[in-house]
């Protein structure tokens, strides 16, 4: 089956050349990160769509969920899906609604990287806020290893890098000539399969199978905000510390949070951050 993916992948790099971009692979990742809330390890899925010039990266669920809400009619039959799971009735009439039974999106991140035009995009949500930055794809300098290990059937090759505040270690696949991967990943000469970093941050390849999916566009990107990433960073700092007084000043009331951690410690960005240089 690799050698299958590998050989049609080949070809389509060969034949696409200068035509409308499509993906010719999806990935699915399992990604795991230290829960700064919890502090403990706390994982999800994404999925990475790829083709010879352009790659995006995204969550499957917030995916479908930014597509209805895209349009009107959409956005009405979502709320009516997330009602028709998320609410129940008691046998004395009274009803609940618990948001965690429904398919109700919590993660924003989205990453576009074009090589064309050197550049990527991340869209996520920050201090509350949805926000969008782009940076070069120069940013990534990578030192590529002895080490190999095997990965879901592909022999990869091991490579570090110091991006942004943390070290890296990733390990790409040579058979799989794009130069792209999870997250903000790329620039190695083979796509990304794994990639980790102290305090638990991981991001594993758990499948690959090739496509044909085209790869729309951001969707409702007029509602997100061009931010400066390391300004972005540090005001999600602030609000991840305060988020309890934020709200209530903004809504003027006395808001109760479910999870109020009052003994919780303050938001460390070397131990939970992605990208903590925004501290330098």
């Amino acid at each position: 089956m690799n050698q299958t993916i590998t050989a049609i992948l080949m070809c389509v790099i060969a034949m696409t050349a200068g035509a409308q971009q499509k993906a010719h692979i999806m990935v699915s990742y399992d990604v795991k990160a230290l829960n700064w809330e919890t502090d403990t390890v706390t994982g999800c899925r994404m999925t990475l769509l790829a083709g010879p010039e352009e790659s995006k990266y995204f969550n499957d669920l917030s995916l479908w969920s930014d597509s209805m809400s895209s349009t009107p009619e959409g956005k009405k039959e979502l709320q009516q899906i997330i009602m028709a799971a998320c609410m129940t009735q008691s046998p004395e009439g009274s009803i609940s609604i618990d948001l965690r039974k429904g398919p109700v999106k919590n993660v924003y991140t989205y990453v576009f990287c074009n090589k064309n035009d050197n550049s990527l995009r991340l869209y996520d949500k920050f201090a509350g806020e949805l926000c969008y930055y782009d940076e070069p794809m120069d940013d990534m300098q990578w030192e590529i290893c002895d080490s190999t290990a095997n990965i879901i059937g592909y022999e990869c090759v091991a490579a570090r890098t110091d991006y942004h505040g943390r070290a890296w270690t990733a390990w790409f696949a040579p058979e799989l000539p794009l130069p792209y991967g999870p997250w903000k990943f790329h620039g190695l000469p083979g796509l990304i399969l794994k990639a980790e970093a102290e305090s638990g941050f991981e991001f594993t390849a758990t499948g690959i199978e090739k496509t044909d999916k085209t790869m729309t566009p951001m969707y409702s990107h007029d509602e997100y905000q061009k931010v400066d990433r390391k300004k972005a960073l540090a005001e999600a700092e602030y609000y991840n510390n305060n988020k309890e007084a934020i709200i209530n000043a903004k809504f003027g009331g006395n808001v109760q949070f479910e999870n109020n951690h009052a003994d919780r410690p303050k938001y460390d960005a070397l131990r939970y951050a992605l990208e903590p240089d925004y501290k330098n």
